[in-house]
């Protein structure tokens, strides 16, 4: 008796000193975060431009999403027979709804690849970079698109974060308004802001594009979160997404405020681990202004009615990108 008391207390030590150590290393991680945000915010003035004089960015999209269970989405037909839920919901909410001519054919299919530091210093800090190949019949198609974006419930701060690319060639600014379900309940919605840049590969023409000297010259936001030159990214937990997704149509929320649908799942290639599940709409606009007060409110009224048709389906609080942090066990800080 004494024996299993005494190997007892010994285990529950060590546990007590493990947990510890974890939420040491956690808290280091989140004070590290908060530096950076830090910094962020006492660089932002509202009505100043960025260093080069470029005018700051506003928000042009808004982008809401469901993100899903995957384990019902088994097959095409599942995305399709989701699409009609789409509709149904959409009718009862009076928003139109234009059927897809590609929701009838195969689904698109795309590789994607996300780079960190091994102890995951971009995501800790809210930026995300990703590396995403379209597959047609098996084959990679196109040019590797590379987004790198910073993303923060906080719209002066994503404002703040200047994403353009030092490169020679093109590339594309895009900042969303991404609507999201409340994190533990159906019914409402929370925002992040997300603030991001999209270029082909073949435009970043540096040789070595794994190592942090390398990153930072082409995005120097990267800068406050680097350690050394000598520094490289890799795949966040080894892992290589597929992602299958199928176009629904469009929905239109009236005085040419349309937005267009998907239905997506991601899985992990290879082992074909389904991972989670998403439906999105958006909307371009290129001011808010834009977008009338009847059809803001037609376009929470469908997001919500449809969370509370899909509740069953629903995983609330969670993203995409964290599911691929998450891969290996881990609980990365985050401002998702």
């Amino acid at each position: 008796m004494r024996s299993n008391l005494s190997t007892n207390l010994s285990k529950d030590k060590k546990k007590a000193k493990k947990d510890e150590k974890q939420a040491r290393k956690a808290a280091k991680r989140a004070k590290k975060a908060a530096e950076v945000q830090q910094a962020v915010s006492q660089t932002y003035t509202r009505g100043q431009a960025y260093a080069d004089s470029t005018p700051l960015d506003r928000v042009t999209y808004l982008e809401a999403k469901l993100i899903l269970k995957p384990d019902r989405f088994t097959s095409v037909q599942a995305f399709r027979d989701f699409g009609k839920i789409v509709q149904k919901t959409a009718k009862a909410t009076g928003v139109g709804f234009v059927t897809d001519a590609e929701a009838g054919l195969r689904p698109q299919i795309r590789e994607i690849v996300f780079g960190d530091t091994p102890d995951f210093r971009l995501y800790n800090s809210a930026f995300i970079l990703r590396r995403r190949i379209a597959y047609v019949d098996g084959f990679p198609v196109g040019d590797p698109e590379i987004v790198f974006k910073f993303r923060h419930p906080d719209e002066n701060q994503a404002t703040a974060i200047d994403v353009q690319p030092k490169i020679a060639g093109k590339y594309r600014i895009k900042f969303k308004a991404e609507a999201l379900p409340l994190k533990d309940r159906v019914g409402g919605f929370r925002i992040l802001y997300s603030h991001n840049c999209q270029f082909g590969l073949s435009q970043m023409h540096d040789p070595d594009k794994t190592s942090m000297a390398t990153l930072v010259k082409v995005f120097p936001a990267l800068a406050a979160i680097k350690k050394s030159d000598t520094e490289k990214i890799g795949l966040v937990n080894g892992g290589i997404v597929e992602e299958v997704l199928l176009p629904l149509g469009q929905l239109d929320f009236g005085r040419g405020v349309v937005g267009k649908c998907d239905i997506g799942l991601w899985r992990t290639r290879g082992q074909h681990r389904s991972l989670v599940g998403e439906f999105a709409f958006q909307i371009k606009f290129n001011r808010k202004e834009d977008v009338g007060h009847k059809q803001r409110k037609l376009a929470a009224q469908f997001y919500i009615t449809l969370q509370r048709d899909l509740k069953d389906w629903l995983a609330l609080g969670v993203t995409k990108t964290a599911m691929v942090y998450r891969l290996n066990g881990n609980e990365p800080q985050s401002h998702e």
